[in-house]
């Protein structure tokens, strides 16, 4: 169950009271609920809507207690567990590969094996490192092979382990980046011109949990001696504000810092490897859901970038370009104030390192589904990214740096 709600649900238990009579003393135990959005309760505010996940144990006492405050709400997915299962609309999971289905693990896994092995001459795989429980986090390097290093553009998908909708869209680039160069001039210039390292799955970890044990699981699956709670947030354990505003210190929190930055080996991973080439990496792009949102630095301030004008032309571009296939609204702006302050960030920290043109796509939708995004808008909202996507690349093309 999920609702928008303008305030918390705390605010019931603070009514005041005049006399005694009748009163007690009694143990307030918050509702175990799961915010989507935003991402932690420490991060509402009074002028926007908050999505809640509410497990069903709670689903009387919450109806209750909206009734008694009249708190403007509106249920969004009935049913959860019938939402999980309705998710896969566009028929059986085959047991291949599939650009228009949320695959699992394996799948990306065997599916990044065979594209680099068809496609020599246009894109190469590295291992940057192990995860936590031990899987490889394989970088695919795009580009026309040259005897020169190129300059490069960086994207990864996937950071937070249930958004789905964000690894397949680097599948999907990858597909359409090897099936349109030689026939698409500016991917083909692209191409020619500077390399793409695409990290299609960055939490492999948590992905693979989703999968499994837990739709709704966000974390990495890290575990530390003496902590029952298990995993932080990788897109609040960078070195970038870390654990100043937007994110939490408690260890059971979704938006868990982590106990040092860079405390998350995959997190520390991808850092190596963007510190190792920050020379020739011009721009970053993280793929994330949902909110429909262009985002660029800073989150962790409200002070504005030092290149905030060109980044907002740009993202202001892209998001037009994105809006021209199928008519979806993005809003485009510094992740602090078009959203809500968050420290920790990739792209924070990217742009902090020196990688000028760092990026945050938030994809499809609003709300109506969330995480839950049906195997049905695989397609239409890659093809609008791809758009926006592009029209960063080409930008960066034209204007390094």
């Amino acid at each position: 169950m999920k609702f928008l709600l303008l305030l918390g649900l705390v605010a019931v238990a603070l009514a005041e009271t005049t006399h005694f009579e009748g009163s007690c003393l009694c143990v307030w135990r918050p509702l175990q609920v799961d915010f989507w959005r935003p991402e932690s309760p420490e991060l509402v505010t009074i002028d926007i809507d908050v999505d809640i996940r509410v497990p069903a144990f709670y689903l009387d006492m919450v109806y209750t207690r909206l009734d008694q405050i009249d708190m403007e709400h509106e249920v969004l997915i009935e049913d959860l567990e019938d939402a999980v299962n309705r998710e896969r609309d566009s028929g059986p999971t085959p047991r291949a590969h599939s650009y228009t289905k949320y695959n699992d693990w394996n799948t990306v896994q065997g599916w990044m094996n065979t594209i680099a092995s068809s496609n020599p001459n246009l894109i190469s795989k590295q291992v940057i490192g192990n995860t936590y429980e031990g899987r490889p986090m394989t970088v695919l390097k795009l580009g026309k092979k040259s005897s020169v290093t190129k300059n490069a553009i960086f994207l990864d998908c996937g950071i937070h382990a249930r958004e789905w909708i964000a690894p397949a869209f680097c599948q999907w680039f990858v597909k359409e980046a090897l099936s349109t160069y030689g026939s698409d001039s500016q991917m083909t210039s692209l191409l020619d011109q500077m390399d793409v390292y695409v990290l299609p799955v960055f939490n492999i970890d948590g992905y693979d949990y989703t999968h499994k044990s837990n739709r709704m699981w966000r974390k990495t699956r890290s575990r530390k001696s003496g902590s029952s709670c298990i995993g932080a947030d990788p897109n609040r354990n960078w070195n970038a504000g870390w654990c100043t505003i937007g994110a939490s210190s408690n260890p059971c929190s979704d938006t868990f810092c982590g106990y040092s930055p860079e405390s998350e080996i995959e997190v520390k991973n991808v850092a190596d490897f963007i510190r190792r080439n920050k020379s020739i990496i011009k721009a970053y792009l993280t793929i994330h859901s949902y909110s429909q949102l262009l985002l660029f630095p800073y989150s962790y301030t409200f002070q504005l970038a030092a290149h905030h004008s060109e980044l907002l032309k740009v993202a202001e571009g892209a998001s037009a370009a994105l809006r021209s296939l199928y008519g979806t609204s993005y809003t485009s702006g510094p992740g602090a104030a078009t959203i809500y302050p968050a420290a920790g960030g990739s792209d924070d920290w990217a742009y902090d390192l020196g990688v000028k043109y760092s990026y945050t796509f938030e994809l499809r939708d609003t709300g109506r589904y969330g995480f839950l995004l049906p195997e049905s808008q695989i397609k239409p909202t890659c093809e609008e990214t791809m758009l926006a996507v592009k029209y960063i690349a080409a930008y960066v093309q034209k204007n390094l740096y």
